[in-house]
């Protein structure tokens, strides 16, 4: 990076010097069970690699669980929401999201429609998960060249691995104020001699959203265009209905299992108004009953529809060289329906197929690791007003090793993966195909109990994906077909080529009973980096972009520390610092768009019995740098603050009342990685309350 700021680096001094003041208590705090990761082939735990790993799991996953995927992860470092409205929150890794982060349920894709346009959400329910493993930077190989920014592992009990030993489960309500939100969820587990079942479901309703002020920027809303109109106070058409249930079982045997599940999601949701405009130049003199109707049509609604399968099995100690075998199969019949008022104007779908086998041999000459094979098979279509992309066929095959050795105190880590991908559209563009091969290295050094150092180096290599090579492939100037979620002409570039990411990654880590604290610098030289250029030409006051490939750099910073202070009231009280600076440059000098802020936050929380209070406030820096022809943002200040009280009912039951107060001083937040900054703010103040039963 260029410079950074002081604030930034006192608080990264702080992360390390608070700690060794704690230490000075006496405070004995057990250690908690450590998560062992489910995305990694190896059984390991976040400490016990230097590759750049992120788990939300627990209590702190049950407080962070919102209505996307995006909201849940924002405010972690490294990590923010691309929001197209409430209802669509797309992860944001170190400044890459779409196709370059995978989004997995249970170590498989979501087999959606997401990473092809912004206003697509990710079919993944962050509310109804056990954990969330997020992968940055060379960890992604295990799942592809086409995850170069990052992958989120959602992670559900769908398919039990085991037989409890009772009936376990968990039910909880909940409300939001700045929107009308009413959530239910439920999950039940249970079983009888070697056969395990599971069952879950989720049912929510919103209506549109509060916000302060008006929803699009002060000199747009007054402007003398009459396409431009905004509303006061809330987010037109922003309104949502979702239900999504699961039902699964496995038959468990002494070396392993072997299960299935399925699952149906309805999703029906709005795109705020504005976010779709035809751009059409009607007479002055049209009667208002035709402008009537002329806004109903405008009013955008997708809803989705999404039968998915999965299939698991595992086998131990296969024999004395293969410790673990693990396949996974999904089957994805995924629809949506862009609804213009009563009439269909878009529908997409996506039918997929992924089969991951993984084998964990025992080690040899003390290296230990796994062997995978991946493949898939998608068919991708778009038909009606929107239909800027072919029907398309794709293949991917991929195969991957890693591998670990231990000696002593330092621990190396090798990877490498194969990927072929061939596009096959039906249309006149030719079929494509591309061969990308991705390598990691990293070592961690445990130089002592409480420090240790990791390094990561990785070279990534990502094939163009089908908007990138087919968007309005065959047509022309005056016929080409608008892109609602960038407000935009996109032209696809059917002669792209792959994508080349060569990363450094240092990680400090401080540990104890009591303290948790990283610091992270990365850097990324991307070659062929694919983006879209800005031609200087329109269609009907419409821009036209242009996929194209320029080398590009993104550096940054990522730091987190979690300490107990002290004790006071008869309970403990703890301290989190955190925050996160990325900066991202194309070879020509020009800014990556859509980037994060710079970002800087602190969260004090204070525990007693089943009581936790917790006051959090997050400063996040001006976009001053949004790239060519992007609007930048202000920054802001967002306070938040939350009361849970646990009652213990009996051994195996308990209660849980939570109130949450988001965004306490009714902050303007404009997300610099939103497609729709401009006219849609994040949510204004709300209050959330629920009650949550485990058992």
């Amino acid at each position: 990076m260029k410079r950074l700021s002081s604030i930034s680096a006192a608080a990264i001094a702080a992360q390390f010097v608070l700690p060794v003041m704690a230490e000075n208590n006496t405070i004995s705090e057990p250690n908690e069970i450590e998560h062992v990761l489910v995305t990694v082939p190896m059984h390991r735990t976040d400490a016990q690699t230097a590759l750049p790993i992120t788990v939300m799991t627990g209590d702190e996953l049950r407080n962070r669980a919102a209505n996307t995927i995006g909201e849940t992860l924002n405010h972690k470092p490294g990590l923010a929401s691309a929001s197209f409205g409430p209802s669509v929150g797309q992860p944001v890794i170190r400044g890459q999201q779409g196709a370059r982060v995978t989004v997995l349920q249970n170590s498989t894709g979501s087999g959606d429609a997401s990473n092809i346009s912004g206003d697509h959400s990710v079919s993944v329910e962050a509310v109804l998960a056990e954990s969330i493993e997020i992968l940055r930077g060379p960890s992604t190989l295990l799942y592809g060249g086409g995850a170069i920014g990052g992958v989120v592992n959602v992670i559900d009990n769908r398919v039990p691995i085991q037989v409890p030993d009772q009936l376990t489960g968990a039910a909880e309500i909940r409300h939001g104020t700045v929107n009308d939100e009413n959530t239910a969820v439920f999950a039940v587990t249970g079983g009888v001699s070697n056969w395990a079942f599971h069952i879950n479901g989720l049912t929510r309703q919103s209506n549109d959203i509060e916000i302060p002020g008006l929803a699009a920027i002060e000199q747009d809303a007054h402007a003398d265009d009459d396409e431009h109109h905004s509303t006061d106070g809330f987010i037109a058409n922003t309104g949502s209905e979702t239900d999504s249930y699961s039902v699964g079982g496995s038959y468990i045997f002494d070396n392993g299992f072997i299960g299935a599940a399925i699952n149906r999601l309805d999703n029906v949701y709005g795109v705020p108004a504005g976010a779709h405009q035809h751009h059409e130049h009607e007479e002055h003199e049209e009667h208002e009953e035709h402008e009537q109707e002329q806004h109903e049509e405008d009013t955008i609604f997708l809803d989705i529809q999404q039968t998915r399968v999965d299939i698991r099995a595992d086998i131990h100690n296969i024999s004395p060289l293969i410790e673990n075998l693990r396949w996974f199969y999904t089957y994805s019949d995924y629809t949506h329906d862009e609804l213009e008022g009563a009439e269909i104007g878009t529908q997409w779908s996506n039918t997929s197929r992924e089969n991951r086998i993984e084998l964990l041999h025992a080690p040899i000459a003390n290296w230990h690791g796994a062997i995978g094979v991946q493949l898939k098979q998608s068919d991708i279509s778009a038909q009606g007003e929107e239909s800027f992309i072919p029907k398309t066929e794709v293949n991917n095959i991929g195969l991957f090793i890693v591998e670990d050795f231990h000696y002593r105190q330092w621990t190396i880590e090798l990877g490498a993966r194969y990927d072929q991908d061939q596009l096959e559209p039906d249309s006149q563009a030719s079929d494509s195909s591309f061969d990308s091969i991705s390598l990691s290295a990293s070592t961690l050094w445990q130089i002592n109990e409480q420090w240790s150092l990791g390094l990561a180096l990785s070279q990534s290599e990502r094939a163009p994906v089908i908007e990138e090579l087919y968007s309005n492939n065959g047509n022309t100037l005056g016929s080409y077909i608008e892109h609602a979620a960038t407000q935009a002409i996109e032209v696809g570039n059917d002669e792209l080529d792959t994508e080349q990411a060569n990363n450094i990654d240092l990680t400090m880590n401080y540990k104890t009973e009591r303290i948790d604290s990283f610091v992270t610098f990365f850097y990324n030289d991307f070659q062929d980096y694919i983006y879209l250029r800005h031609t200087g030409t329109e269609q009907d006051e419409v821009i036209i972009l242009q996929y194209a490939q320029q080398d590009a750099t993104f550096s940054g910073i990522e730091f987190e520390s979690e300490l107990v202070l002290g004790t006071t009231f008869g309970g403990q009280l703890s301290l989190m610092l955190f925050g996160d600076r990325i900066s991202g440059e194309l070879n020509n000098g020009e800014r990556v768009p859509r980037l994060p802020p710079q970002r800087l936050g602190s969260k004090l929380e204070f525990d007693r019995g089943g009581l936790s209070v917790y006051l959090s406030v997050l400063r996040a820096s001006k976009q001053d740098r949004p790239g060519v022809n992007e609007q930048g943002t202000a920054g802001y200040t967002r306070w938040d603050a939350g009361v849970t009280h646990r009652f213990k009912l009996n051994d195996n039951t308990q209660l849980f009342g939570f109130v949450r107060f988001k965004n306490l001083l009714d902050e303007e937040v404009r997300n610099s990685s939103s497609f729709l900054r401009d006219i849609a703010p994040e949510a204004g103040r709300s209050i959330e309350t629920g009650l949550r039963l485990t058992f």
